[in-house]
């Protein structure tokens, strides 16, 4: 059965009739029809009726060295005909974990040696919850079991990632999040600072909120804080350069682990391999998935500092957790492959010295000044939109939401894809994007704003 023989409303029909989406309204998409995407080639997506696509959103933040990688599927193809399968469990272990593992402790912040695979952010999350509660078990402080995250923060969607993170509408659907996490507010100046209060100022106030919660339930309380280097699903909040520095040094000053999650900004993202390495910090954890293997097979890799994992291993006793495809020899054999092509295409280097800073440029130049924009921001090859009503006072439109959308499909329907969350449009480019793709992205993206423009002048 191939797709070939199916017509778009026959592929919708049937998606419509047995496939559930992920965040998704399935009454309005049902009566509107997926678009049915088909094909891809480096940084194009293709749909069912021919349209060429320029992908900003690298699939959904993970496609880093874009699509067709004929290395990538060689890869997979040679270790499925090797050794298709086996698990982790009874002692046991196969090459490809084992080699990746080497690698990633290679390219991880100091300090950070040791892996554990899953095959999603979410599981990772997962992971790193009950592993840092564990290690301050095996410490002899059952009581450090607390966390403390951010409002609108995303950490997946299973039970525990949806309860770590801060988005209250997954919160009201899985009626209540697991007990014993809290939220602080978000480090995002542009609706958050005080009038006339500096960025730096700004990110020790939004650090400070962390050191209250601390306070307030009791060092002794409480494990860990974590957090995304840069807010991703949330709107690519960037904080102030003053932030992590300042959380790092109040984690440290009371005890706390810091778990960062770096699904997003992991492998390149930032310009660095880690935006742990870009922001200076050194962190207990590192959840990582999506650009890992380029979206090509499904996997994640929390890397965990030394401090939990010495306790670990010398403190002994079994760890009741773990997946049936921990360390999948198929996704981590395409997980080597795609760091040898970051590592020998350079494109870290890439994104540091040249794309980034290009892309930054061109937002700042072609993007910024438009009427509906209130702001943009970027850091390496990730940047956000926030659409507006009014420049000066920074009124939004209503409902909340409603401009960004219709962006959103401009944007499509002009071959542009770009993701509105709330009133901010995000872009998460693949890092092979060069000069002449921003220029052409950036292009559509305007005539995208002019549409958007009339249309809510209408309205």
């Amino acid at each position: 059965m191939t797709y070939q023989n199916f017509s778009l409303k026959q592929l919708q029909q049937i998606d419509a009739a047995h496939h559930l989406h992920p965040f998704t309204d399935h009454k309005e998409l049902r009566g509107a029809g997926s678009r049915i995407i088909t094909h891809a080639k480096g940084p194009f997506i293709y749909d069912s009726e021919g349209a060429e696509i320029l992908d900003g959103m690298a699939g959904l933040w993970c496609v880093n060295v874009g699509y067709g990688r004929d290395e990538l599927a060689d890869a997979a193809y040679a270790q499925m005909k090797e050794l298709p399968y086996y698990n982790s469990f009874f002692k046991c272990s196969t090459p490809t974990p084992v080699l990746l593992s080497k690698r990633l402790a290679e390219i991880a912040p100091k300090g950070v040696s040791q892996v554990f695979y899953g095959s999603s952010g979410s599981e990772a999350n997962d992971t790193a919850l009950r592993l840092v509660r564990h290690f301050w078990t095996l410490e002899g402080k059952p009581e450090k079991n607390r966390i403390i995250s951010r409002k609108n923060a995303y950490h997946g969607s299973t039970v525990a990632g949806t309860s770590l993170g801060g988005m209250e509408g997954m919160h009201n659907q899985l009626g209540g999040p697991v007990p014993n996490i809290v939220h602080v507010m978000m480090p995002y100046a542009y609706e958050l600072a005080l009038p006339g209060e500096s960025d730096h100022d700004f990110g020790l106030r939004a650090a400070k909120a962390v050191e209250d919660a601390i306070i307030e339930a009791g060092a002794e309380n409480v494990a860990a804080f974590i957090g995304e280097p840069i807010m991703g699903a949330g709107g690519v909040k960037i904080p102030p350069a003053s932030y992590w520095p300042e959380v790092q040094r109040i984690c440290r000053k009371h005890d706390v682990l810091l778990m960062l999650d770096e699904v997003i900004t992991g492998y390149g993202r930032t310009g660095e391999w880690f935006a742990a390495d870009y922001y200076g910090i050194q962190p207990d954890t590192i959840t990582t998935a999506k650009a890992l293997t380029s979206g090509y097979q499904p996997l994640s890799a929390l890397l965990v500092g030394d401090r939990i994992a010495t306790t670990l291993v010398e403190k002994g006793g079994e760890f009741y957790h773990g997946y049936t495809y921990s360390g999948h020899p198929v996704a981590c054999a395409v997980a080597i492959a795609n760091l040898d092509i970051i590592a020998k295409e350079g494109l870290v280097e890439r994104v540091k010295n040249e794309t980034g800073p290009y892309f930054a440029k061109a937002l700042q130049e072609r993007i910024a000044g438009h009427d509906l924009v209130g702001e943009v921001r970027s850091i390496g090859l990730m940047g956000a939109i926030e659409i507006i009503k009014d420049k000066a006072t920074k009124e939004r439109f209503s409902p909340a939401g409603s401009a960004a959308v219709t962006v959103r499909d401009h944007a499509i329907a002009n071959g542009m894809m770009l993701r509105a969350t709330g009133d901010t449009m995000i872009l998460s480019p693949p890092l092979i994007w060069t000069r002449d793709t921003i220029d052409m992205g950036c292009e559509r993206i305007g005539k995208a704003l002019d549409l958007a423009k009339e249309d809510l002048r209408r309205a």
